[in-house]
């Protein structure tokens, strides 16, 4: 382990400048395009050469829940026991589903710890039925319900497994953290230029596009026996527990054979196929109905057939046409 710092070498304190994104999706209307989701993406070769990009893929974003692989990596790096499917819970933004209830809670009652003791503040489930669902029920925000909840049971079991302190895991200068820094930084190829906090309470290491994609391209061609293909084995063995029953990126890794893919808020997304080959994209307004189409374009740039997965995707993902001539089109497509 690398000395202890507040912020990875090379941080920057001044507020970075505005990304010069460009436009990526067009909402049209009766012929007239009414509104524009602006925006940038990457795709990368199995080497790591930029095939396609839009917009500014350099300019440091903050990944948000996209950066999950890399943070569950760093679990796998330091030991953490967990069979497949609790292992993609600790890379997960779950839905709050009862699978993913019922996973956080045997991490953590594992090692004698309850949801009092997760870090993460409590939160009503992610997914739009589990939430209505609970709150007819007439629960209230919990800890567990939190879709952060299972990384951070992992969390926890990791600090315990090494020895560490757990009452300040999420500081900057922990241990645990200093070590996602620095997975971070090798799988990147980067050191990361900003340093925040996520929603649920962990440091957010900012990073490219392009170090995004490098990242998950390195992890899902990861060689047999390492860590990093240990989590790409179970986010493709268990989707629905990186996501959930009802979500677009379980259905992407259901469909594309040996896909890894992780969204995050403010509308970012990556995927990687087996051999490395990787996209990395963010919807510069943070509006998730732009991110599946551009999603899907990225993809049709890196070979997949596209057309062929619109039978398992919302129908929201592809451009439409209905009887007001209403289209949501990845103009990326276009080009």
């Amino acid at each position: 382990m690398q000395e202890a710092l507040v912020k990875p070498a090379g941080a920057r304190s001044a507020p970075a400048g505005s990304p010069a994104h460009a436009p990526l999706v067009e909402l049209r209307r009766g012929g007239m395009v009414e509104g524009v989701h602006h925006g940038s993406v990457v795709v990368l070769s199995p080497s790591g050469d930029v095939t396609f990009s839009l917009g500014d893929v350099e300019a440091p974003i903050y990944p948000r829940s996209a950066a999950k692989p890399l943070q569950a990596a760093t679990l796998a790096r330091l030991g953490v026991d967990l069979p497949p499917a609790l292992l993609a819970l600790a890379g997960a933004s779950h839905s709050g589903e009862q699978v993913h209830l019922d996973g956080a809670r045997s991490v953590l009652h594992g090692i004698g710890l309850t949801e009092a003791d997760l870090g993460n503040p409590a939160d009503l489930p992610y997914d739009a039925v589990e939430r209505d669902r609970w709150v007819a029920a007439g629960r209230g925000p919990s800890k567990l319900a939190h879709n952060c909840s299972g990384k951070h049971a992992a969390m926890l079991r990791t600090v315990l497994r090494n020895g560490w302190d757990r009452g300040g895991y999420l500081a900057i200068d922990h241990p645990l953290q200093q070590a996602v820094a620095e997975t971070v930084a090798e799988l990147t190829g980067a050191d990361s230029p900003h340093v925040a906090v996520d929603g649920c309470g962990a440091p957010l290491f900012a990073m490219s596009l392009t170090g995004l994609a490098r990242a998950v391209g390195r992890l899902a061609a990861a060689p047999d026996g390492t860590a990093e293909a240990a989590v790409a084995a179970a986010y493709r063995d268990s989707p629905e527990m990186v996501a959930g029953t009802r979500r677009d990126t379980t259905a992407l890794m259901r469909a594309v054979p040996g896909l890894v893919a992780k969204d995050g808020f403010e509308a970012v997304q990556v995927a990687a196929l087996p051999d490395g080959t990787a996209l990395a994209l963010k919807i510069a307004d943070g509006n998730d109905r732009a991110r599946l189409p551009v999603t899907l374009a990225a993809l049709a740039h890196a070979g997949v057939d596209v057309e062929a997965l619109r039978p398992h995707l919302p129908a929201s993902g592809f451009p439409t046409t209905g009887p007001d001539g209403l289209a949501l089109t990845a103009a990326l497509t276009l080009r």
